[in-house]
């Protein structure tokens, strides 16, 4: 993991699927954990999801919150 990643995930739009548009820190787990068992997508987003599952199973999507851009 790199830590500019952390960022990425509350920046960075699903860019395809039943949840396109979605932040990537905002996806359900049962989608993360759907990834998880068919297979993540190759580049970048494969790397973010998986690491956004990891996130997600052990229970630490709260440490994000600090990450997310406050409304103007």
């Amino acid at each position: 993991m790199r830590p500019e990643d952390l960022e990425l995930l509350v920046t960075r739009e699903m860019p395809f699927g039943k949840h396109k548009g979605t932040l990537i820190a905002d996806l359900p787990g049962t989608y993360l954990n759907w990834f998880a068992r068919e297979g993540f997508p190759r580049g970048e987003i494969g790397r973010l999801l998986a690491l956004m599952q990891k996130l997600d199973h052990n229970g630490l999507r709260p440490l994000l919150n600090p990450l997310r851009k406050s409304p103007q």
